[in-house]
């Protein structure tokens, strides 16, 4: 049974964000203490770089066993790691380097491959390698479930890098894929989780802010068995949480 998404609004990107980091924590400590784990997929793009500010901030690192906490990304640029328009990048500017965090903990998608496809295959047996059934358990891995999915929402209404018209949006089989960006920004080459990843999660928070993407939001919000729009499809079994800021409504 798939749940209402839950919509919680802000005066502002900046009252979000911390709204945001806090539930952040709630969640990472009630799975560390359910499973001793947190697994945490972040997102790309301008938006969540206050967030990632407030997680690495006082009072609310100290709240997280970034000991116990691995991170994930939902979609990458295919771009060398340092590029300014790297997700990584942005990531590791604002929080990994600020929190006592295991590099076997940092998850991130290899750029480095020598083609996009090549990323999206290495990233798939990254995850399975981690999302593995413990050895003489008769569970069928057919998705991972993340306990966090961060995501974003574009002008055009994509998500991750799951765009408007895109073959990976029927992607029912892989768990990753590399899509070709040409209508992105910037237009590159990109890596992204497939919808049946995103909505295997148990919990998937969109992060929105802007009076630009009001109509598409509204459209996904109002209509999301007909909106044709990627974000619209993101319906997991768990949680869904719209985290949106006043420009909005």
């Amino acid at each position: 049974m798939i749940r209402k998404p839950e919509i919680r609004t802000y005066p502002s990107l900046e009252d979000l964000s911390r709204a945001a980091a806090d539930y952040i924590c709630e969640t990472a400590e009630e799975a560390i203490k359910e499973r001793n784990i947190f697994t945490l997929v972040l997102s790309g793009g301008s938006t969540p770089r206050l967030l990632y500010e407030e997680l690495a901030s006082q009072p609310i690192s100290p709240r997280i066993d970034w000991q116990r906490t691995h991170l994930f990304w939902g979609d990458e640029r295919f771009l060398p790691p340092d590029h300014p328009d790297s997700n990584f990048a942005l990531a590791f500017k604002s929080l990994i380097s600020k929190v006592d965090l295991p590099p076997s903990n940092i998850n991130r998608i290899l750029t480095e491959s020598r083609s996009a496809h090549a990323a999206a295959e290495a990233y798939e047996e990254t995850l399975r390698h981690f999302f593995r059934p413990p050895a003489g358990s008769e569970e069928d891995m057919n998705f991972p479930s993340f306990d966090l999915v961060l995501l974003g929402l574009g002008r055009d209404g994509h998500t991750a890098s799951l765009f408007p018209g895109d073959a990976a949006l029927e992607e029912t089989y892989r768990w990753v894929v590399a899509v070709d960006g040409a209508t992105a920004s910037p237009p590159v080459p990109r890596i992204t989780l497939t919808l049946p990843v995103l909505n295997q999660a148990d919990c998937v928070v969109f992060l929105v802010s802007g009076s630009r993407k009001k109509g598409v939001f509204e459209e996904i919000l109002n209509n999301p068995a007909t909106a044709a729009y990627p974000a619209a499809r993101v319906r997991p079994s768990g949680r869904l949480l719209w985290f949106i800021d006043e420009l909005l409504v």
